[in-house]
């Protein structure tokens, strides 16, 4: 699920471009596209958090971001649409042959929002399925879940179960120290324009 998308279909096919590129370099070079931000567009040089999801067949292939504000839009796509491809340590590094399956989106983030709760019921009547992505920390554990996400675990429950195990804790654990901010994403799909 997205919010509306701010960039121009010609800016959506233009990150496309780029994220593909990338992963076509890092086949022969073994590293992400080098690129000149000056080359391109000053709304794909602003610093936003991206994460790029590839899937073969609806199956996830790769899914590797940063909810960080420090890099250019252009240059986190196409590092991230790299690491996705040959860096997910849930996957074999993508191979030749794969590379004209790859459907490939990009989830552009918004700035995170700090969730205040004393209980995980009072979290849950906060969570907007379909809409929030969540970023959990607890500890050493840190983990977070798109709003894409939605679409497989429709459920507030099994949501949060899903991203407490992603985070390395148990489906059932609580504890007042928990942390939860929250996100919304557009996406850019390459099977087709607009978000």
């Amino acid at each position: 699920m997205s919010t509306d998308c701010p960039l121009s279909t010609a800016h959506q096919e233009l990150l496309i471009h780029v994220a593909y590129q990338s992963i076509e370099h890092g086949l022969r070079h073994h590293q992400p596209l080098t690129l000149n931000i000056l080359d391109f567009p000053e709304v794909l040089r602003e610093p936003r958090p991206v994460f790029v999801t590839l899937r073969i067949g609806g199956d996830l292939r790769g899914c590797i971001g940063t909810l960080e504000y420090s890099q250019p839009l252009i240059l986190n796509v196409a590092h991230y649409a790299h690491a996705s491809a040959y860096s997910d340590p849930r996957f074999p590094p993508l191979a030749p042959n794969e590379l004209g399956l790859v459907d490939l989106s990009i989830s552009v983030l918004s700035p995170l929002e700090e969730l205040n709760f004393d209980s995980e019921a009072q979290l849950m009547t906060q969570l907007r399925p379909g809409m929030d992505g969540l970023l959990l920390e607890e500890g050493c554990h840190r983990a977070t879940l798109l709003p894409s996400v939605w679409e497989d675990i429709p459920a507030k429950q099994e949501f949060l179960q899903r991203l407490k195990i992603k985070a390395g804790l148990p489906r059932k654990y609580w504890s007042t120290n928990i942390r939860i901010q929250r996100y919304t994403a557009y996406s850019i799909h390459s099977s087709h324009a607009g978000c």
